[in-house]
């Protein structure tokens, strides 16, 4: 039976509190996401059982509905029905009580920065991550049908490199539009640290640069992401400030310019150069942790990294993934170990669907299954199965370390990140075909496990959804 996503929208909709209850709504993959007026409306018990929903979560001030792979569809009939523009918020109750500044809530708030401004880059990620895969696996180094001098070769860099070279100015528009700054001038923010002649005097030894008399210190942002998370949030205080106190026939004028003017010695001589050295901290730190935990440290990550999607902290962790990568070209640590964690969630499906006798429970069971595996989308199988019979969660954080296990001891690396269902494995395999083959033997060993105990242990033995029709 098709989905009807426009029940699933309306219902959802007078679940929330209706249109009049809603600031802001937006969607990610598989999720919902509100800003409420009165947080006290929804009941979470009563959403769950909204055909179509597979549960719901709270992060920072978002109220989550997480609904799976059809959401854009969700969305769209949700803001037709509203009225509410897709590319524009409502204007939040400025009446209402603020919330407490506390540890927990700022947190909070730059878990969701994180998590808004990288999100959306994924497929445009994912798109020249491939290209890269295209270039190792027939490049001279495995199938050698191009030579590095052929134009395919050379064509596969200039697509990966057109995305992550630039991602500074990728990341400059979606972090603006997270904090509600005008993209463009985000952008502009981030073209600053990709000037071609300032490239240029920073590759050169021994040159210097000041900005006003302030010296700045000399170094490459291209592919980077720290420096412009930083300048963002900054750079989004002092524009709204001009905005506000400059009389309006002027502020067209005034205001970027007056902005750019603040911001220039901050781009260059605080924030950017703060950036790098947290970039450079943070990838050193967890490559230092990797190993000094060794592959320890990989088998207790991918035990953990499913429940941190569910909370959404995985975001961060993939922020420090990338820049590992970004400065070392591999990483052997977050992002392989949120690899594994994922196929042992695949696993937990097909376990589920095989142990399962009850006809709706198994026909989801395989649907999380095949999302996962073609979609590469793990929060419905989490959800629906996981959380609701509890015990397939130790299976799959149990095949999620064995797998870890298995690739923390033959030091298996992610090279370019890609895919996130079946053909993630391509991510190996710019590491040579030992690093490729003992990613594969990870991988099964994951899926299998988690699998295999969620068959055998997943489910109380007289619990309905297991006995025979």
């Amino acid at each position: 039976m098709a989905t009807d996503n426009k029940q699933i929208a309306k219902d959802v909709l007078l679940a929330v509190g209706g249109k009049n209850n809603i600031s802001f709504v937006t969607h990610c993959i598989t999720r919902l996401r509100f800003t409420l007026k009165d947080k006290s409306i929804p009941n979470s018990d009563e959403i769950k059982k909204i055909n179509g929903v597979i549960g719901t979560n709270v992060a920072g001030d978002q109220y989550q509905v997480i609904i799976g792979q059809n959401v854009p569809k969700v969305y769209e009939a949700l803001c037709k029905e509203t009225g509410i523009s897709q590319q524009e918020s409502i204007d939040e109750n400025l009446d209402a009580p603020k919330e407490k500044l506390t540890f927990k809530s700022a947190g909070g708030k730059i878990l969701d920065y994180l998590a808004g401004s990288m999100t959306p880059m994924i497929p445009a990620m994912m798109g020249a991550a491939m290209f890269k895969t295209l270039q190792v696996v027939l490049g001279p180094n495995m199938l050698n049908i191009f030579g590095t001098e052929s134009n395919f070769y050379q064509l596969c860099n200039f697509v990966y490199y057109g995305f992550f070279y630039f991602l500074p100015i990728f990341l400059g528009y979606t972090a603006s539009k997270k904090v509600g700054l005008n993209p463009v001038m985000g952008m502009f923010a981030a073209g600053c640290l990709l000037a071609p002649d300032f490239v240029t005097l920073a590759g050169t030894e021994g040159a210097s640069f000041s900005v006003y008399g302030i010296p700045a210190r000399m170094m490459t942002y291209g592919q980077t992401v720290l420096p412009i998370i930083l300048i963002i949030p900054v750079m989004a205080m002092v524009f709204k400030c001009f905005q506000k106190y400059i009389p309006d026939m002027l502020a067209t004028v005034f205001a970027p310019f007056l902005t750019m003017l603040v911001m220039v010695p901050l781009i260059y001589c605080i924030l950017g150069p703060l950036g790098g050295y947290l970039g450079d901290l943070i990838g050193n730190g967890l490559v230092a942790f990797g190993s000094v935990g060794g592959f320890i440290a990989v088998a207790v990550v991918a035990a953990l990294w499913e429940f941190l999607v569910m909370t959404g902290m995985h975001q961060v962790l993939i922020v420090f993934g990338i820049t590992t990568m970004m400065s070392a070209g591999v990483d052997k640590f977050v992002l392989t170990a949120g690899g594994f964690a994922t196929w042992a969630a695949f696993g937990m499906a097909l376990g589920a669907f095989l142990k399962m006798r009850e006809k709706d429970e198994k026909a989801l069971s395989l649907g999380y299954f095949v999302s996962g595996i073609l979609g590469g989308v793990t929060e419905p199988v989490l959800y629906g199965i996981g959380f609701k019979y509890k015990k397939p969660f130790i299976a799959m954080a149990i095949g999620g370390f064995c797998g870890g296990l298995y690739a923390g001891i033959t030091g298996v690396g992610t090279y370019v990140m890609g895919a996130t269902n079946f053909l993630a494995v391509l991510g190996y395999v710019g590491g040579g075909t030992a690093n490729m083959i003992n990613g594969c033997i990870g991988v099964a060993i994951a899926f299998v496990v988690s699998a295999v105990l969620t068959y055998m242990f997943g489910f109380d033995k007289n619990d309905p959804v297991i006995q025979k029709q």
